[in-house]
């Protein structure tokens, strides 16, 4: 049981990251290498929030914390769109017509040299110190129990446990945002057939500007909920980005929903897979089951096979 919450807790959270990356991929087609240096932005943003600006001695040491996150989700996404609007929208578009890969190359090494400059300034800036928004959460829990015969009992981190319930509610309304509102409806059309948006009045690249800030807030929020239970350096985004991307791929690529999903069973595997194996192959037995599921299912668990005309 305890395995089961600690699952369930992390992979909601693995699953926020991955719906950022996904609709910066599904709207854009971009591979983001940077999207783990942007979790990374989140939570220094959610620090500063909390401590240096004030916001945790304002709203206390529960709520503190939780707008902060939120509100360093807003940065980052100013972060993603003056990322975008400097240097992404020359290679992504109607600009990677004609580029060779439809510009997926130009994408790639840019986006790298974006992660590279976003994690070595941040070592520049804040050094290499772990960091944390340090909490009653973080050390606190609710408890379970006594269950049955009195002999069980589950232990809820605060933290974790308020970072899933919020990490769901995000993902829930980043999803409504996309299905039911006008700009959502822009998204969808400029990603399905963006020089057909065009001929419909569409402007893609404010389109593209839009996915990239929102999928950059997304992560971002993310980040500052993480870093409620987790201390955090300038480096810690490669630690998380592989999941994010086995996350995308295993809900199926283009799938905001399915993204959530596929970073909730990657938690879910990481954490019962320490009850029959060694904690240090958590990853090993995520990725064991990620190439199964490719086998079997290549377009991933909710993706579908699409052939364009």
């Amino acid at each position: 049981l305890q395995a089961l919450y600690a699952g369930i807790a992390v992979g909601a959270l693995y699953g926020l990251m991955c719906v950022g990356l996904a609709l910066i991929f599904s709207v854009m087609r971009v591979i983001n290498f940077a999207q783990g240096e942007l979790l990374v932005a989140g939570m220094y943003a959610s620090l500063f929030l909390f401590a240096p600006l004030g916001l945790g001695a304002l709203l206390g040491p529960y709520a503190g914390p939780v707008v902060s996150a939120v509100l360093g989700g807003a940065l980052v996404f100013l972060l993603g769109m003056g990322l975008y609007e400097l240097l992404l929208r020359h290679v992504s578009g109607m600009r990677a017509v004609g580029m060779q890969g439809e510009g997926h190359n130009p994408q790639l090494t840019l986006t790298l040299g974006v992660s590279l400059i976003l994690s070595n300034g941040a070592l520049l800036v804040f050094g290499s110190t772990p960091q944390a928004l340090r909490t009653p959460m973080s050390s606190n829990a609710w408890v379970l129990g006594p269950i049955g015969s009195g002999e069980v009992m589950v232990f809820f981190n605060q933290a974790r446990t308020v970072g899933a319930v919020i990490a769901v509610l995000v993902a829930i309304a980043t999803a409504l945002f996309i299905a039911r509102t006008r700009h959502g409806k822009i998204l969808r059309a400029a990603s399905d057939n963006p020089e057909a948006a065009t001929y419909m009045g569409i402007d893609v690249d404010r389109a593209y500007r839009l996915a990239f800030g929102v999928g950059a807030a997304v992560t971002g929020v993310a980040g500052g909920l993480v870093a409620t239970y987790l201390p955090f350096q300038p480096y810690t985004g490669i630690e998380f980005v592989m999941v994010m991307y086995a996350g995308v791929v295993l809900g199926g690529m283009g799938s905001v929903s399915g993204a959530f999903i596929g970073g909730l069973v990657i938690g879910l595997i990481q954490q019962l897979s320490t009850l029959v194996l060694p904690q240090q192959l958590q990853n090993t037995a995520v990725f064991v089951i990620f190439l199964l599921v490719i086998l079997i299912r290549p377009q991933g668990l909710f993706g579908k096979s699409v052939d364009r005309v």
